[in-house]
């Protein structure tokens, strides 16, 4: 049939609203298309484009053509990363691609269309009915939504998570040892496009693993022809850079090899990942960063990160838990991320990171020690956080106290720096500083974005000039983000923010003492306190003096401390939300638990005297003052919500961020596939958090009112 002919006989196949296109389409499209479809198919393709608007920016098709199978025709408008995200989304509904032919208009425009018709079998166990065929035009439909309005990230974002959720509904386990991908690329068969032939051993996602690496590559994809056939796959990309060029340059179609070859490769292990949209986002990154530092210092490294699944899995692991860790650490530490995959080392101790901050720092001018030192700081932070998420097992105690040895190296180096150089302005003090940790610093339980809580204490005698300027240096030279881990805290100091950065020794015993000014809570919070930097002798004074102070005996004003606690409730949880620390069952209901027995039992028993709340509970328990079963509830139950709030603070770095999400949203089911409840079942994983939330928040706030009150708000549910 002749060209004419064929456009006549599309004519007569076509409605009157529908023939305007027949001539955009015999215009713009290619003579292979017209070739690869009879005049009805083409008619219905027109018909479907003649559907599209602003309300449907796709029309789908399906037809059932044998047991098993069907042809799905999709039409739409034409946009970047878009047949990546159909090929994702047959994937997800248990769809193999066994033949393609993908079509656009040769000319862009902004009313360009594109065709696309896949003959798609069912994987065995699936079903694709009604139901299923409505869930996936509708889901398509928000795709080609998203796209429309430039939110292609979030399309992505959508589409990882839509596609890791179905294949843990499937149990279809993509990791594993996959076949190489085999690009070869001529740039003779097409005077606008480079074909790219594509060989490989067909598996599960292949096409979408594929064609999302262009994608992301910035790769305009014009047409795809796609034949498998005994398990191995030969596909044709014809496709331009992102200037529309060919892509001619040798070693652009290197990249292009590798970064197809690792996508694919890392796409077989999203579900490894907490939150597989990040982690997608992070690789392409990385990818970027590879390009960046230069293939060859680590080609060695790389193929053998990619050889087995367990090195691909760990970095599945850290690419999805964290904004945070990417934009802070792992990009700025790239070259060290992946020998730390191969074989983590263990946490060097805190008199090793001093030795070797010390050596950093000596020979340098005054000018660069600040950037060496938080070069260093943020460097054994990287190393502590990647430990600890690729040794799952590593207990909380051990990552807790890596981060509180690196604080007090760091501290105590700040100190000794900024003393140095304030003689040169102020001369040499006759007296002794210490600098006192409290809170999560001083209870050695640091985690995930936890800040520094710290005070500073001068001997008696001499100006308080030089002391006062001595806590600001600290401050000013120790760099951290705001809300962020390290962040330096004084507001425990005496009279708080109304208060001198620095205290003296006089000052300090008289603001805690029975009837001086301290508040309970204040009393309370003196628990935590313990020297950390500067002279030890007086270190120790002021711990004595906390003693004398915190467990004299007097009497413990017990209305104030749970009318604070009724207020935290009420004040500091947003209705409708549950937070991990404030809300009926949060964390402090254990830790104030302890430490109320600790105040109460201190005088008589000096062994509870400790800061490290579980330490305490221990020794509690030893004395019989907590009983074996309370015990055993408090400690499980502190552990899980350390944990919780951990996962919490990770994403962003922040530590505020301590409200969890609602139980049905996607970033609840990141928050389970971060705590590991992925292991425990794939599907219910988040229903099985939450069911742990619940439960935990429940005993440890029952207990909080059997030991210590008749009557306060009930544990909320997540959705309440």
């Amino acid at each position: 049939m002749t060209v004419p002919e064929l456009k006549q006989s599309v004519q007569s196949l076509c409605p009157e609203p529908s023939r305007r296109l027949v001539e955009d389409f015999f215009v713009r499209m290619g003579e292979d298309y017209f070739a690869a479809f009879s005049p009805e198919a083409i008619a219905m393709h027109i018909r479907m484009a003649s559907d599209l608007d602003e309300d449907h920016r796709v029309r789908v098709h399906i037809t059932p053509v044998g047991e098993d199978e069907f042809d799905i025709t999709i039409v739409g408008f034409d946009y970047l990363a878009q047949f990546s995200l159909f090929c994702g989304l047959l994937s997800a509904f248990g769809l193999d691609i066994r033949t393609g032919d993908i079509y656009s208009f040769s000319k862009q425009s902004l009313s360009s269309k594109v065709v696309d018709v896949f003959r798609v079998a069912l994987k065995p166990g699936e079903t694709f009915d009604g139901t299923k065929q409505h869930e996936f035009e509708q889901e398509l439909r928000v795709l080609a939504r998203l796209l429309a309005e430039g939110s292609t990230e979030e399309a992505r974002a959508r589409l990882n998570r839509f596609l890791t959720e179905r294949v843990e509904g499937m149990h279809e386990e993509l990791g594993g040892l996959l076949s190489p991908v085999v690009l070869t690329f001529d740039n003779q068969a097409s005077p606008e496009w480079t074909v790219m032939d594509v060989r490989s051993e067909d598996t599960f996602a292949f096409l979408y693993a594929v064609s999302n690496a262009l994608s992301m590559r910035g790769v305009y994809i014009n047409k795809v022809k796609i034949r498998n056939a005994a398990g191995q796959t030969r596909d044709q990309f014809f496709i331009t850079n992102r200037w529309g060029k060919k892509i001619s340059d040798g070693l652009e179609q290197e990249r292009l090899r590798t970064a197809v070859g690792m996508i694919k490769q890392f796409t077989h292990f999203l579900t490894d990942a907490p939150d597989p949209a990040k982690a997608m986002r992070h690789f392409d990154q990385f990818l970027d960063k590879i390009v960046e530092i230069g293939e060859e210092q680590f080609p060695d490294r790389t193929i053998s990160l990619l050889a087995g699944s367990e090195g691909m899995s760990k970095l599945a692991n850290l690419l999805g838990s964290s904004d945070y860790l990417w934009d802070d650490f792992l990009r700025i530490h790239f070259t060290e991320l992946i020998p730390m995959i191969e074989a983590p080392t263990s946490a060097p101790g805190k008199a090793a990171m001093q030795v070797e901050l010390r050596s950093a720092l000596e020979g340098i001018s005054a000018a660069d020690r600040k950037a060496t030192l938080n070069a260093f700081k943020d460097r054994q932070l990287f190393l502590i956080d990647v430990r600890h998420l690729l040794q799952p097992d590593a207990s909380l105690h051990d990552f807790s106290h890596a981060l509180t040895d690196l604080a007090e190296v760091v501290i105590e180096e700040a100190a000794r720096i900024g003393h140095a150089h304030l003689i040169e302005k102020f001369g040499q003090p006759t007296q002794a500083f210490s600098v006192l940790a409290l809170g999560k610093f001083g209870g050695r339980e640091m985690g995930f974005a936890s800040d520094l809580e710290v005070m500073f204490v001068q001997d008696d005698g001499g100006s308080n000039d030089f002391f006062e300027s001595l806590a600001h240096f600290v401050v000013d030279f120790i760099e951290t983000r705001d809300k962020g881990i390290f962040h330096i805290d004084l507001r425990l100091r005496p009279h708080g923010d109304a208060g001198t950065w620095s205290t003296s020794f006089d000052q300090f015993r008289k603001y805690y003492s029975v009837g001086g000014e301290a508040a309970p809570f204040e009393r309370q919070a003196l628990i935590k306190l313990r020297w950390c930097a500067g002279d030890e002798a007086l270190g120790r004074r002021l711990e004595a003096q906390r003693d004398a102070f915190t467990y004299s005996g007097e009497r413990w004003d017990w209305e104030d401390a749970l009318h604070m606690r009724r207020r935290q409730m009420q004040e500091l949880v947003k209705p409708g939300k549950v937070n991990a620390k404030y809300s009926a069952g949060g964390i402090v209901d254990i830790e104030y638990a302890v430490q109320y027995l600790q105040l109460l039992n201190g005088k008589e028993h000096p062994e509870v005297r400790v800061p490290t709340t579980l330490d305490a509970l221990e020794r509690l328990r030893r004395l019989q003052i907590v009983r074996e079963g309370d015990y055993r509830l408090l400690h499980s139950s502190y552990l899980f919500l350390r944990n919780l709030i951990d996962a919490l603070r990770i994403v962003r770095g922040d530590a505020s961020d301590l409200v969890l999400p609602s139980e049905s949203s996607e970033e609840f089911k990141s928050l389970a596939r971060r705590l590991g409840y992925r292991k425990r079942d794939r599907v219910k994983s988040a229903a099985l958090l939450a069911a742990d939330i619940h439960e935990t928040m429940t005993q440890a706030h029952s207990y909080f009112l059997a030991r210590f009150e008749s009557q306060t708000p009930s544990v909320p549910h997540l959705n309440s």
